[in-house]
């Protein structure tokens, strides 16, 4: 755990054998991590049924007049943030982007959940770095802190190289390399000293 006990700006690294078939596998970056619980995006699963320019058909924001060409539009990928409230949007961006509503999370990483954002970063206009998840991963009171100790999932610092510019594919491996583990050595089996 870090200051205070809490996660906050760290990653999330599921452990093999994790019980929830949701989360096996996965990168989550926690956005907030309080006594009451803790709240993060899932960084390395892609939205297979929606892509970025129906997302913006279907909130009906203007995206033909952008600046941006449709090929770039459609490179923007949609991550499976988790499965509390999938219909709903994320994005976790670089803190050069500020809206009263944003949570800066730390000094390089905020996080905005309004259209005003998707709008922004359909016309170009947007932060220099984002990541656009549908849905989140929540954790209750203690919740989390149990299942780090039944060793379901490893956390490290977080930075933006591996967060926004990373392939999706590489996340984890290379979130491994930088723990110095081999992910093909990790057992499921636990035991407590």
């Amino acid at each position: 755990m870090t200051k205070e006990g809490f996660l906050s700006g760290q990653l999330l690294l599921a452990m093999p054998g994790m019980a929830d078939p949701r989360f096996e596998s996965t990168v989550i970056y926690i956005c907030t991590h309080t006594e009451e619980g803790a709240m993060g995006l899932v960084i390395n699963k892609q939205c297979e049924n929606i892509d970025f320019p129906d997302l913006l058909n279907q909130l009906n924001i203007e995206h033909s007049k952008n600046n941006k060409k449709k090929e770039e539009l459609n490179k923007i990928l949609l991550h499976e943030g988790g499965p509390v409230e999938s219909g709903r949007g994320f994005i976790l961006h670089s803190a050069d982007y500020v809206q009263e509503s944003t949570l800066i999370i730390s000094e390089t990483i905020a996080l905005t959940a309004t259209i005003d954002i998707l709008t922004s970063i359909a016309m170009n206009d947007g932060p220099q770095d984002y990541l656009i998840a549908l849905g989140f991963s929540g954790w209750g009171r203690g919740q989390l802190e149990n299942e780090i100790r039944n060793n379901s999932w490893l956390s490290i610092e977080a930075d933006e190289e591996l967060v926004f510019r990373t392939d999706i594919d590489l996340k984890l491996p290379r979130a491994m390399a930088k723990l110095g583990v081999d992910l093909s050595f990790l057992s499921s089996q636990f035991g407590r000293a």
